[in-house]
Parts: C-alpha cells; structure tokens; sequence
C-alpha cells in the first residue's frame, strides 16, 4: 500500500485525568491509524462526571477563540478533519461553527465529523443531558456546516423531530438528516428489534453522494453487533474517532468503513471487560487476610 500523506484532525473534546473520555478516547486509536491529531480540551477534568465526585475546569468561547487565533498567527492552522464530541456551552458550540467555517474557506475539502452529544434513552425512554438550548445550535448551525454525523437514535430524533419506531421511519430520519446538511449520518445505536434478534444492536448509516451531472445517490447500511453485557463510557467518542478513520480510508463505502468501526469497538470492548475481570480477580487473590 503507498504511504499516506500527512493527515491532520483538530479534535475538539472533553480532556480527564482519569479514565478514557473525549480527547482521551479519540487521539491514541486515531494516532495507531496513523492520523495526527491537534487536541483542543473543551473541559479539563479530575473524571467523567458519572462519578459522585468530579473537579475540573471548563474552556469558555474566548479561550477557545484565543487558542485558535494562535494556531492561526503560526499558520499552523492547517486540517483535513475537524472532530468534536461533548459541549455543554452554546457559545462554545458557535465558535465551533465559525472555526470550522474559516478552516473550510481555506481546504474546501476538509471533513467536519460531529458527534452531537446532547442525551440517550434508558429503558425506552429519552433524556437530555446537556441544557436544552443546545439542541437549536446543533440543528441550526452545527449540523448544516457537518460532513459526517453520528447521532444514536434520541439524538436523531431530537435533530429531526420525528420519532423513530421502523426502520422506516429510521430512513425517513437520515433522509430529512442529509437534508439540512451532512452527505454522511449514522446512527450509531438504536433500540430496533434487530433481525439476528435481541442479543444485537444495530446502527444504520446513510451515504449520500451527489454526481458530476448532478443526481444524487445514497448508499444505505446496516450493521448489527453483539449487545455487550457491561456500562461503558466513552464508547461514542471512540466511535466517531474510528468512523472518521474509516471513511478516510474507504471514501466510497460506508459499509467497509462501518464494519470496521464496529469491528474496533467490539474488540476494544471486549478487552476492557477480560482486563476488568483479571483485575477483579487479583484483587481478590492478594487480599490481605482480616
């Protein structure tokens, strides 16, 4: 295979000092692909915040600017892709917008993939845990400036207003999601009665090419994967950073680039439980006696 070209990502993320989140999840596996990565951590914290403890700072819009304006004064603001997960600050989510805008003036070809992380259904039902007044910013000005989205299935459904309850109705959703904007959505978890049946989650992608005389073609996939029997954090993060490894890749086949992604996140899911377990079990063995 001929040697790739520099490719370089500005990921803009959460940053922990503990545990693999954001940035933290996103740049190593990016980096063993052989991306480089220039990270922008929109929080600095002790932990994730599923912890009953965490502290931390948080990047306002004007650090944010003043981060990128140094960048810009070096002319080192040069990307291929621009990657970002979890914001909780609208002002920080619009000077995302305008970063990107700027850096696509200069490269028409850079990618924008964007995770927009705003909640998540349990046992059926969906909640929002970002403020709501995010969820505006991402359906007015993030996603129309999007290449690749990566919503799950709430996060679909909140963008477009419509409910998802076929697969259908799953397609109609894309459909109305490539309409404001990005030529690539996936849904990346649903809860869709897969058919291999109920030990499997499925996420579904749509690729939406326009072609030189003008018509439009869309590639639609689905990809079905064990339900892993564990509470993970940062799994999406990790997701997104793997999709835009693979389409980077594979430009021309969602299919490939999804497999592989879900392929990643199995195998990386499935270490971290059998590592778990032998910790456990360590644990246990050298317990000093009462």
């Amino acid at each position: 295979m001929e040697s790739e070209r520099e490719c370089r990502v500005l990921s803009i993320q959460s940053h922990v000092v503990r545990g693999y989140v954001g940035n933290k999840a996103a740049t190593f596996p990016l980096q063993v692909l052989g991306f480089e990565v220039d990270t922008v951590n929109s929080v600095q914290f002790s932990n994730h915040t599923g912890y009953a403890h965490w502290k931390g700072q948080v990047l306002n819009s004007d650090e944010l600017h003043e981060l990128y304006e140094g960048l810009k004064l070096n002319n080192v603001n040069q990307y291929d892709y621009v990657l970002t997960g979890y914001t909780r600050d609208t002002s920080f989510l619009a000077m995302v917008v305008d970063i990107v805008q700027e850096l696509k003036q200069q490269n028409s070809n850079l990618v924008y993939v964007c995770d927009p992380v705003m909640g998540d259904k349990w046992n059926g039902e969906g909640s929002m845990y970002v403020p709501k007044d995010l969820l505006p910013v991402y359906r007015d000005k993030v996603v129309p400036v999007a290449d690749i989205i990566t919503p799950n299935q709430f996060e679909a459904e909140l963008l477009t207003g419509r409910k998802i309850r076929t697969e259908k109705e799953a397609l109609e959703v894309m459909d109305m999601l490539h309409a404001m904007g990005p030529e690539t959505v996936v849904i990346t978890s649903s809860d869709l009665q897969a058919p291999l049946g109920n030990g499997y989650l499925i996420a579904l992608g749509s690729h939406r090419k326009t072609k030189a005389d003008g018509t439009k073609m869309t590639q639609r996939i689905r990809v079905e994967s064990p339900k892993v029997d564990a509470v993970f954090v940062g799994t999406g993060d990790l997701f997104a950073a793997m999709l835009l490894a693979w389409t980077h890749k594979h430009p021309n086949n969602l299919k490939v680039a999804c497999e592989k992604t879900v392929s990643a996140m199995q195998h990386v899911l499935q270490r971290t439980i059998k590592s778990a377990k032998e910790r456990r079990k360590a644990a246990v063995r050298f317990r000093p006696p009462d």
